[in-house]
């Protein structure tokens, strides 16, 4: 199996160092890189009110449009522990987030801090997902 884009998992690792998590402890770090070559990075924030929290994903999709970026073409998310095994693939609600600004075909890598522990396309978090194409765009 390939390994995961040492620039991308760099920049997910660092951006993971620091996020805002003083209830869970709990860090996540994206990095996206874009259809354009940039890479943009984000990490989780909690919040006292627990809904009101972001994860690292939905804030790197923000920080990527508010740069002027369209188009995901490749995803790294850091979580867990070294050594502990865990996945820590994008929630349910990231993964259609990231559906809005990427093919099915986008490979998403799922690390922890020690390196790959698994790749994923899309498609394959995300089957028959609803994207942009099903309302004509």
């Amino acid at each position: 199996m390939a390994d995961v884009p040492r620039d991308l998992f760099e920049a997910a690792l660092a951006v993971r160092e620091r996020a805002y998590v003083p209830y869970s402890r709990f860090k996540v770090g994206a990095a996206f890189r874009t259809a354009d070559g940039a890479i943009v990075t984000a990490a989780n924030v909690e919040n006292a009110a627990y809904p009101q929290g972001q994860c690292a994903e939905a804030s790197a999709i923000g920080r990527m449009v508010a740069e002027g970026h369209r188009r995901i073409a490749e995803v790294v998310v850091i979580g867990g522990e070294a050594g502990d095994g865990m996945l820590c693939t994008p929630c349910g609600g990231c993964r259609q987030r990231i559906r809005e600004f990427a093919a099915p075909d986008v490979v998403i890598w799922v690390c922890g801090p020690e390196g790959t522990r698994r790749r994923f396309t899309l498609d394959d978090l995300l089957p028959f997902s609803f994207g942009p194409e099903n309302l004509g765009v």
